[in-house]
């Protein structure tokens, strides 16, 4: 299984897009992100770079595989 390494915020907002997150507010450097069916929103930090643990927790939070995700940014480059 491949590793997730760090990501710049604005991709990770990018696969958040693309997968119905829409952009609810910003508050200090987080923004919030919300989709129908979650229980809880998305928080990302506007870091340059975002930590694997991060990205694993929101990942978890709208129900994306690993796998998904990394196919998405392989589709990216």
């Amino acid at each position: 299984m491949a590793k997730i390494g760090v990501i710049h915020w604005k991709k990770f907002e990018a696969f958040l897009l693309a997968h119905g997150c829409t952009f609810k507010r910003e508050k200090g450097d987080h923004r919030i992100y919300w989709k129908e069916g979650i229980q809880r929103p998305i928080i990302v930090p506007r870091d340059t770079q975002l930590p694997p643990g991060i990205i694993l927790n929101n990942l978890r939070t709208l129900g994306i595989s690993r796998e998904m995700y990394l196919n998405f940014l392989s589709k990216l480059k």
